[in-house]
């Protein structure tokens, strides 16, 4: 798409009369809505005013880029405006801004006029551009050089200079020196791309080898692959939103504003030449960086990105279910004379609401670290079926957090396949693929295939029901230990709820000890894992550690998923730990002949154990043995982090 089929003559000011910042803005606002390029005037000027409030638009040398993707943008345009006075714009650099370029997107658009705008973003790194459009007399002449500019970009390139001049300095660039940078800006539009281009062009005039990645609205573009950030000798990072930092542990990384990078290119580069970039260390890296480059890495990355997006959900929603529960175990019943309006609120909201999200979150961004933004979808929809889907008749519910897992490394590479076999489609097609064919064959593929396995996934769930059904009459310790461990196999899951079942089923039957297991051996993984941040800190990162003082409140409020953060970052260590310490307390509870009658409720239903307080401090002693066993042997099992504790 050519930029002057976002820029027109009706949206080119070359005479602005305003002399404030807010003024200049609401003119240009007003030039797109005389236009027609916008439904809703007063809504967009409002989103342009909350990205100024991010950070100035104004990036220096005379020149301003406001910008906004909005849902009240009819058509994606740019207006000119001009100010030969020039107008205090808070610019980066402390001059007057003259030029302006008013970038408006709409929600949902297509790649290729991002491309075009990032293409603008280029053109005003050019001097020579910029005294001609500064000069220009009329909207046909500022057309014009934006129409010779791009003629000149899709020409033959320059072959480059035989002498290239060194950096900055005394410091010079040694032979094979390489410089990776990041750009990233919150709206992705503008600044992204023209740092991006500055870095780019200044690196080239100063015989600077580097490549930089762009984290833009059209997703990440020119990845920086784990053998270049590996062989590099050092790291720019000018972002005003997240990034990707996890990949660079261990790396000299220079990390900055975005507008640095185009205002202060040559002092960025001259600072990574000169070896003055600082080692930076993320705290959450853990085996990552012990297999970075392999493929272990790029499984746990993926991974990650989606335990750490789930996490709110399982920290807000247990912590909200546990509230609910100060009113009585059944205050969200409204059966129940324990009934509180604003318990059953918290229940819901916590219960049914957070940890409804929690799989799909999980699915979804699983997915969309695999295969960008056009993975997130699938991923959702995928993790959707999981716990929705069962296909088994009296079954409730679907495959849970496993489940879940599938369906995010299906739909992002599933997607991933997509997008390989829409490749070859006509330039002209290009703008259809991330909002039609993506998301349509990605969720369609996905959907297919979980609706074909999460009621195979669901028949085991049930089919270890009945089994441990059939185990009521034998040995009640072994039956305890078998239960408890079931507990702590997959958190949530087919396993974990057919262990459960079990314990209601036996509640029916008016056997009550197999529900004091299943609960003591489902408090156990979260409290022993937290116990274990507590007791081996250099085993864990500091954001583990921050998740296992959460865990202590859902482990004692019998929330089993509170130990999901870890069991998804490091399974093959923290699952047989909380395996071990589930099942020693399922044994020991039975051992101890405990039984109490509520389902579900942790500590605050302790009191409800029948026997009295003896029977109460057994209860609690096999709870306390069994996370003391899930902490020594995580401890034992996990390596020491690269953090100091």
């Amino acid at each position: 798409m050519k930029i002057t089929s976002l820029l027109t003559k009706e949206t080119v000011l070359l005479d602005l009369k305003a002399g404030t910042k807010p003024d200049v803005l609401s003119e240009l606002v007003s030039g797109l809505d005389a236009a027609g390029k916008l439904n809703d005037r007063e809504a967009f000027a409002a989103d342009i005013l909350a990205r100024e409030e991010q950070s100035t638009t104004g990036i220096g040398d005379g020149i301003a880029i406001p910008h906004a993707k909005s849902a009240a943008v009819r058509v994606p345009s740019i207006a000119f405006g001009r100010s030969e006075a020039g107008i205090d714009y808070d610019s980066l650099d402390g001059q007057p801004a003259h030029l302006f370029f008013m970038i408006a997107a709409s929600d949902g658009a297509a790649n290729d006029h991002l491309e075009a705008l990032s293409r603008l973003a280029t053109f005003l790194m050019d001097a020579n551009f910029r005294d001609r459009v500064m000069n220009a007399e009329t909207a046909d002449d500022v057309l014009a050089a934006v129409n010779d500019k791009e003629a000149e970009l899709d020409g033959p390139q320059e072959t480059e200079p035989a002498e290239k001049p060194s950096v900055a300095g005394e410091a010079g660039v040694k032979p094979g020196f390489q410089i990776l940078a990041v750009t990233a800006c919150p709206t992705g539009i503008a600044h992204t791309y023209m740092a991006a281009e500055k870095l780019n062009e200044r690196a080239k005039e100063l015989g600077i080898p580097i490549k930089v990645e762009t984290n833009g609205s059209s997703g990440v573009k020119n990845r920086l692959t784990p053998e270049e950030i590996s062989s590099a000798d050092a790291i720019i990072v000018a972002a005003d939103t997240k990034v990707e930092m996890a990949r660079f542990d261990g790396k000299p990384v220079i990390q900055t504003k975005v507008g640095k990078a185009i205002h202060e290119t040559d002092a960025l580069l001259d600072r990574a030449v000169r070896g003055e970039a600082p080692v930076y260390r993320h705290e959450g890296t853990g085996g990552e960086q012990a297999d970075a480059g392999g493929e272990k890495s790029g499984f746990y990355k993926h991974l990650m990105n989606g335990v750490s997006n789930m996490l709110p959900f399982v920290v807000g929603g247990g912590i909200l279910i546990a509230l609910s529960f100060f009113w009585g175990i059944h205050s969200s019943d409204p059966a129940s004379p324990e009934y509180n309006a604003f318990a059953a609120m918290l229940n819901t909201i916590g219960g049914g609401k957070a940890f409804f999200l929690m799989v799909p979150v999980l699915a979804g961004f699983i997915a969309s670290s695999i295969a960008d933004r056009p993975g997130f979808a699938p991923g959702m929809v995928g993790g959707l079926i999981a716990i929705t889907v069962s296909g088994v008749e009296g079954a409730d519910g679907g495959s849970g957090f496993l489940g879940g897992l599938i369906a995010g490394f299906l739909a992002g590479y599933v997607t991933l396949f997509v997008k390989k076999a829409f490749s070859r489609l006509p330039q002209s097609l290009e703008g259809l693929k991330p909002v039609l064919f993506y998301p349509l064959f990605g969720i369609a593929i996905t959907g297919l295939v979980m609706m074909l396995i999460n009621p195979q996934l669901t028949k085991l769930y049930t089919g270890l029901s009945a089994f441990l059904e059939g185990l009521g009459g034998t040995n009640t310790v072994l039956v305890g230990l078998l239960i408890g461990g079931m507990m702590a196999v997959d958190m949530g899951g087919p396993v974990n709820k057919a262990a459960y079942t079990f314990g209601i089923a036996m509640l029916d039957a008016g056997n009550f000890h197999f529900i004091a297991a299943v609960m003591a051996a489902g408090m156990v993984p979260p409290l022993g894992m937290a116990l274990a941040t507590t007791l081996f800190k250099n085993r864990f990162t500091k954001p583990e550690r921050e998740a296992g003082k959460t865990a202590y409140v859902l482990g004692a409020c019998f929330i089993t998923e509170g130990v999901i953060p870890f069991a998804a970052a490091d399974p093959a260590r923290v699952i047989p730990a909380s395996i071990a310490g589930a099942a020693a307390t399922g044994a020991l509870t039975m051992l101890f002949d405990i039984s109490l009658r509520a389902p579900h409720g942790g500590i605050f239903v302790m009191g409800l154990v029948e026997g009295g307080l003896a029977k109460i401090l057994l209860y609690a002693a096999a709870i306390l043995i069994g996370a003391i066993i899930t902490a020594v042997v995580a401890g034992l099992l996990k390596k020491k982090t690269v953090q100091a504790a």
